[in-house]
């Protein structure tokens, strides 16, 4: 499928700015890409590239096994110094609508889970309807 460094950029991003709290100041954003099986490395790439525009922080491809062994969570307030985003779920639907579920998470007791469909409408894709899920 074509524009899918747009589209998950346009998912997580709706996910990044929800509940901006989570967000205060981090060092860094990573964005776990372990089970992006349809998104090719340039499209990977370009999604990470739109993160690091937008929020000039540092971005990376990590899982949160990943953060802890590079010493990025911090054991004694049990947090990351930054957010984890993540897809669980995406549902490709008809009619060029693509349904999203994920997750942002600085801690424990710091994250949220989101739903949220994006469409395509006027030749371009845009994120159509969001929903907080569950937050801890």
């Amino acid at each position: 499928m074509e524009h899918l460094a747009e589209i998950y950029s346009i998912a997580l991003d709706t996910i990044m700015e929800h509940d901006a709290a989570l967000s205060d100041a981090i060092k860094y954003i990573a964005i776990d890409m372990s089970n992006f099986d349809e998104v090719g490395e340039s499209d990977k790439e370009a999604i990470l590239s739109y993160f690091k525009k937008k929020y000039k922080v540092e971005v990376m491809d990590a899982t949160f096994e990943q953060l802890k062994e590079q010493g990025l969570y911090d054991a004694d307030t049990l947090a990351l110094n930054g957010v984890l985003l993540k897809i669980e779920k995406v549902d490709f639907k008809a009619n060029n609508e693509i349904l999203f579920e994920g997750s942002k998470y600085r801690s424990g007791l710091g994250a949220v889970g989101i739903k949220l469909t994006v469409h395509y409408k006027d030749n371009k894709w845009l994120f159509k309807d969001v929903k907080m899920i569950w937050i801890s």
